[in-house]
């Protein structure tokens, strides 16, 4: 069992930047790749970024792209996600997700969900 704890979320203004932190414990962490998701009042989880095992590999959604940046530390057994000129609609909770796939987007691929960190971006 691998367990994840997010942290950094807090309440922002429109354009500011934030970094939001996943640790990892109970595992092996650089044998997962992981993945942020958010969501948002009444709407579905979607996804927001994934990183490979070795950190050589991400993939992010279109809303995020240019604006975000996931990136591992193994020897940490943290996962980030740097996240700039923020928007009001990036407000959501965020979750961090493990799982064996490669680059998963669904979140039906991940095996194991952290409890969620909320960011609120005021305009």
């Amino acid at each position: 069992q691998v367990q994840l704890v997010e942290s950094g979320g807090r309440l922002v203004q429109a354009g500011d930047s934030l970094r939001l932190s996943c640790a990892a414990s109970g595992g092996t962490f650089s044998s997962y790749a992981m993945g942020w998701f958010r969501q948002a009042p009444g709407k579905e989880r979607e996804f927001v970024a994934a990183i490979i095992w070795t950190g050589s590999n991400t993939y992010y959604a279109d809303s995020v792209k240019g604006r975000s940046t996931i990136s591992r530390d193994n020897a940490k057994n943290t996962v980030y996600l740097q996240m700039n000129s923020l928007k009001p609609e990036d407000t959501a909770v965020y979750y961090c997700a493990a799982t064996r796939s490669w680059l998963a987007v669904r979140t039906t691929e991940y095996h194991f969900w952290g409890q969620g960190t909320q960011v609120t971006v005021s305009a």
